[in-house]
């Protein structure tokens, strides 16, 4: 049996009063969705457990099979996995966002989406000042930047285990959108050296060449970084050895590659993705379709309404599902009479509202359809027709196996 999941990220949201009480899914012309729905079953499934924090690291790896009570370390290790970076057993992982806080609050944590050129000259600059060996709390450490894509980054601190714990915590910056982020710092063992290399960047930002160039350009600059998601390297079982199936992954986003990689799923790396509103969506269904042939599942990530809804461009939002609905799961759908034992998988992986333009908890809805799948009745894909058919998956990591379960869900 083959299962083709697709992600539309952060898709799931609250009624809107701009569209008439309706959610985005529910006011976004999505035909091919809607198909699935009549032709399966429509459901919610809670990817993140109330001990972790909803985002996309927790709920992709519950969205995938894995109980992130179980198997979650942190957001960077992941990351770092998609990078080629390996991590010892006593290294440290940390994401180093770029982020524009001109007034000591969170206004953009990707810095006008910087690009890839001024991430690598930033990141570079941060190697020569601050990186390199040295001691802290009596530890010896030795800190490692890695320039990832655009905002998205990397510190990695070799020896860190001898530093930070579990209890190591910091906020991802797009939850605080706006606000001060003095009370978001980093907290708990190791804090301190975090919080002292984030305000070390902001006088070297300042008067970085790269800078300056954005500046002149009327683009935001970065003006410092901001270190959080940081954990040790996982161990997983690989999905083969968990549900006996080969697996791709279809993303433009180093996070999600990076869980598909640690659970030895293939990578493929499609031409146009970008990882934002502008990627190539056609592209992304296209060889989405094609990995089935090769591969028992294949996950196509799509990152672009957990962006317009931390910009909180309803607009956007609305467009990005519709885009989805019509270059990739129409095409795939299309495409699945050649896969007689096939089935698709269409969930978001968390809840990102427009009204915080942040991640939340909650329940997001799924549509399964295919191959021994029987409907359950409804007739569209939305948060509404999935709490009306009464289905909820609680804990959301028991979906993959009811989704593989070749005598139906």
């Amino acid at each position: 049996m083959k299962l083709l999941i697709v992600i539309p990220d952060g898709a799931a949201d609250e009624p809107q009063e701009a569209l008439g009480g309706k959610t985005p899914l529910q006011a976004a012309h999505t035909p091919a969705m809607d198909d699935v729905a009549r032709r399966g079953i429509v459901g919610l499934s809670n990817n993140v457990p109330p001990s972790q924090t909803p985002a996309s690291d927790v709920a992709t790896l519950s969205l995938f099979g894995y109980d992130p009570d179980v198997v979650y370390t942190g957001r960077a290790p992941l990351e770092a996995r998609a990078m080629g970076i390996t991590l010892g057993a006593n290294d440290w992982a940390v994401r180093c966002n770029l982020v524009y806080a001109p007034d000591g609050a969170m206004r953009d944590f990707t810095a006008g989406h910087v690009d890839n050129a001024t991430g690598k000259s930033l990141l570079a600059l941060l190697q020569e000042r601050l990186g390199g060996p040295r001691v802290v709390d009596g530890v010896p450490v030795v800190l490692e930047f890695h320039a990832g894509v655009s905002y998205r980054n990397l510190l990695v601190v070799r020896g860190g285990s001898k530093l930070f714990t579990q209890a190591t915590k910091g906020q991802p910056p797009h939850d605080i959108p706006d606000q001060p982020m003095t009370p978001h710092l980093p907290k708990g063992p190791g804090s301190t050296l975090l919080n002292e290399l984030m305000v070390a960047s902001i006088p070297l930002f300042m008067d970085a060449p790269a800078n300056k160039a954005r500046l002149a350009a009327g683009q935001k600059p970065a003006t410092q970084c901001w270190l959080w998601g940081m954990g040790r390297a996982p161990v997983l079982k690989s999905f083969e050895e968990r549900f006996g199936l080969r697996g791709a992954i279809l993303s433009a986003v180093d996070l999600v590659r990076g869980v598909g990689q640690l659970i030895g799923w293939e990578r493929i790396d499609v031409p146009g993705a970008t990882g934002y509103l502008d990627t190539d969506y056609a592209a992304k269904g296209r060889w989405g379709t094609a990995a089935l042939a090769q591969h028992d599942v294949v996950c196509v990530h799509v990152e672009a309404p957990d962006e317009a809804s931390h910009e909180g461009r309803l607009d956007a939002k609305v467009k990005a599902i519709e885009e989805i609905d019509r270059h990739i799961v129409g095409p795939i759908m299309n495409s699945l009479e050649r896969f007689p034992e096939c089935r698709i998988l269409i969930e978001p992986d968390h809840r990102t509202t427009l009204r915080t333009r942040a991640h939340s908890y909650g329940a997001v809805p799924f549509a399964l359809a295919g191959y021994g799948i029987k409907p359950n009745g409804a007739t569209s894909y939305n948060e509404v027709s999935a709490l009306a058919t009464g289905l909820l998956v609680d804990p959301g990591h028991g979906l993959m196996e009811r989704a593989l379960n070749p005598g139906g869900f």
